[in-house]
């Protein structure tokens, strides 16, 4: 069976592409334009995992001791962020990657974020 992408959302900082949706989780293509950046949030049940296609970005992270951690990484570099963990990623040049997450989309706590959202 060949299934239709979800849906298409827009963003502030570039695009993600709803590719599936189910009960048990959801797969993102996402896209963030150079010089871009998500919201430093965490989650409060959400899970996720990225997995870098192309592009550099730098990713800001909770560490062991919950200090804020700073790393640049590029293509097939995986990330997890789990519940509780704060995040955030900005794109040094054009970035997509793919994310597959537990299905709370809209689990989102944001502390900082240059839309004002």
């Amino acid at each position: 069976m060949i299934a239709e992408p979800v849906k298409l959302v827009e963003k502030p900082w570039g695009s993600e592409l709803w590719i599936a949706v189910t009960d048990e989780y959801c797969l993102k293509m996402i896209v963030l334009k150079q010089g871009q950046r998500s919201s430093l949030q965490y989650h409060e049940r959400k899970r996720e995992h990225l997995y870098i296609e192309s592009g550099r970005a730098k990713v800001e992270f909770a560490g062991p001791g919950g200090e804020l951690c700073t790393e640049v990484v590029g293509p097939g570099t995986i990330l997890e962020h789990r519940p509780g963990e704060l995040h955030r990623i900005e794109a040094l040049e054009d970035v997509r990657l793919f994310e597959v997450q537990t299905p709370y989309l809209d689990d989102v706590v944001r502390v900082q974020d240059d839309y004002q959202r």
